[in-house]
Formats: structure tokens, C-alpha cells, sequence
């Protein structure tokens, strides 16, 4: 930075508000600030910036996800980097991979960096282990799946009314025998999922079929496995409810390759890039992922500007599409 004062014939100070952007500079000297600066090719460094830091504050923020890979996770992780962006801040990210030992190791490395706070999608069911980050001041929001044996800010939507609607919908349009293919029932959201489908029979007095159930999956391949042998038996089911989004395409996948698809109506949780431009286009119950990161990262920054309030519990509402796949009678 001296290298750049001199060069630029400026003060040291006048070099620290241009690079840090934290008082104004006149437009003039900003100019030959940073015309120095690319010419010595400098390079700021925050690192250093944050040890004199009086407040001890990082600028740097975790994100704790399922998997960066999937569509849900990665507008999620946009979302936060967005909002914190307009603050200065720094995201670092990392996928549990539904593994509570994974959870527990990146939540460490995001602490032992410093972050000024965590927004976390668990996969453990004992969050007790981050009593230590609280007591040591580290503001924290859990995303999609509420925190256990911990009181902390969450942002969730209700799984349960939502599949009760869209089993419902597939029911008001005739279907008594519907299949259901579920995620890890270790998951939060995955048992809720599988709660709105029985209260939705329960409800119609459709007799539950256990046959016609398959749970436990992960990923695309088994979502296309368990589909295949789902419609194999005599008396298959005419409808289809799919808990998320990977298994949702999982199962269209099966229903094409089976010859299928324009007779077995689906509706699948969570909705997915370009499933408006399938044949039929497929019905889905909409989470709002990018709603609940700006509400995550809203209530994560209040926190690390001081806000000591109750725990806040927000839930974000889930909405029926209607496209085609799940307008489809039996």
C-alpha cells in the first residue's frame, strides 16, 4: 500500500479508503489510486485487514448445504451470496452429503475461519454440539429442516400441507391408486413428505397400499429403478406423487422409457429447470428456495448486527403448478 501511495503521490490513508471503500475519495485521486494500483498489479489483503480489525469481525459467513449440485441447494447458496455481497461479505460453502459426521467437520473448518455467522441445512439430528459456537457469540439459521435438542432462527416450509395438496389434486382428478417414491426417511423433510401423503388418503379414505410405496431413495438412477418396478406389478398405480426433485426426474425417466408418460400422471415436491418443457410438462408443489435464503440471510445478518431477540421460526409458503403430468386422468 505505501508502494501505491508513492506511485500514485497520495497518503497512505487516501490508498486504505480507496481500497476498502469505506470513506469517500474524490473522484480524482480515486482514479490515480487505482491506475496505480494496476500498474504495481496490488493485491488487497483481508487477511490482514481482518487481524486489525478492532471488532473482530471476518466478513466471511458459512453455508452449510445438502448438495451444492442440486438445483434447490445451489439457488439457495446464490440467494445468501447475493445478500451478502451487498454487505462486503465473503461465503464459503460446503455439501454435508446428508452425512451428520460431514456436517459436524465443515461446520468446524467454517468456525475455525472465523465466520461471522452459519446458515445451515443439517443432515445430524443433535445440534447440541454448537452450544460452544453460540456461548462464543457465532449467530446461526437453519434452512429447509428445523434445528434438534437446539433453539435457533429457522426458515422452513410446511411438507406436510403441501404434499396433502398435491395428493389431493391428483385424487380430484380421479386417481385412487397412487404411488408414492420418498427420500431418506432419516431426513427431516423427507418423513414430512410421507406424513402429507397418508393424511391426504387417510382423509379421502383411500386405503394406504404399502406395496405401492418406495422410500429410502437417493438420486436419479434409484428414483428410475424404484419407478420401473413400481408400474411392473398387475394392478399398478395410475398416479404418481415423487417427494423431490431428483426423484422427480428419476421417475419421468422410467414412465418415457416405459411408454408411460402420457398415462401415469405425476406430481413431484420441489420444482426443477426445464420441467415446463417436458412431455406432458410436470406438476409440481413449488418450494421458493430463493425466498427462504433472502429470509435465512436477513435474519443472519440482524444477527451479527447485534439483534439478541427471541429465536425467530419463519415458513415460507409451498404453491401447486398445474402443467400437465398431474392433470392427467386415470
Amino acid at each position: 500500500m505505501r508502494e501505491v501511495a508513492a506511485l500514485a503521490g497520495v497518503g497512505l490513508k487516501t490508498v486504505s479508503r480507496v481500497v476498502n471503500g469505506d470513506q469517500p475519495v474524490s473522484p480524482r485521486l480515486t482514479a490515480r489510486v487505482r491506475d496505480a494500483i494496476e500498474r504495481l498489479d496490488y493485491r488487497h489483503n483481508v487477511t490482514a485487514r481482518n487481524l486489525r480489525r478492532s471488532d473482530g469481525k471476518s466478513a466471511t459467513i458459512g453455508v452449510l448445504l445438502e448438495d451444492v449440485a442440486n438445483p434447490f441447494s445451489s439457488t439457495l447458496h446464490r440467494v445468501i451470496e447475493n445478500e451478502a455481497l451487498k454487505r462486503g461479505m465473503l461465503v464459503f460453502a460446503g455439501s454435508s452429503d446428508e452425512d451428520e459426521t460431514r456436517e459436524r467437520e465443515l461446520v468446524a473448518a467454517f468456525a475455525s475461519r472465523r465466520v461471522d455467522g452459519l446458515i445451515i441445512v443439517p443432515a445430524g439430528h443433535d445440534h447440541s454440539y454448537l452450544l460452544s459456537e453460540r456461548r462464543a457469540g457465532t449467530p446461526m439459521v437453519f434452512v429447509d429442516r428445523p434445528p434438534v435438542l437446539l433453539d435457533a432462527d429457522s426458515v422452513l416450509t410446511d411438507g406436510v400441507a403441501g404434499t396433502r395438496a398435491g395428493v389431493d389434486h391428483l385424487i380430484a382428478h380421479g386417481h385412487q391408486r397412487i404411488g408414492y417414491l420418498g427420500d431418506l426417511q432419516t431426513i427431516h423433510t423427507a418423513t414430512q413428505r410421507y406424513q402429507g401423503y397418508r393424511e391426504a388418503l387417510a382423509a379421502s379414505g383411500i386405503q394406504l397400499e404399502e406395496r405401492l410405496v418406495r422410500l429410502n431413495l437417493r438420486g436419479i438412477e434409484a428414483a428410475e429403478a424404484a419407478t420401473t418396478e413400481l408400474l411392473s406389478p398387475r394392478n399398478p398405480p395410475t398416479a404418481l406423487f415423487t417427494g423431490q426433485n431428483l426423484i422427480t426426474i428419476g421417475a419421468c425417466r422410467a414412465l418415457r422409457a416405459l411408454g408411460l408418460h402420457e398415462r401415469v400422471a405425476v406430481v413431484g415436491f420441489d420444482d426443477f429447470v426445464l420441467a415446463d418443457l417436458l412431455h406432458p410438462p410436470v406438476t409440481v408443489i413449488a418450494q421458493d428456495p430463493a425466498e427462504m435464503g433472502r429470509t435465512a440471510a436477513s435474519l443472519l445478518f440482524r444477527r451479527i448486527d447485534g439483534d439478541r431477540s427471541a429465536a425467530v421460526h419463519a415458513q415460507v409458503p409451498t404453491r401447486l403448478i398445474a402443467r400437465g403430468s398431474g392433470e392427467l386422468r386415470p
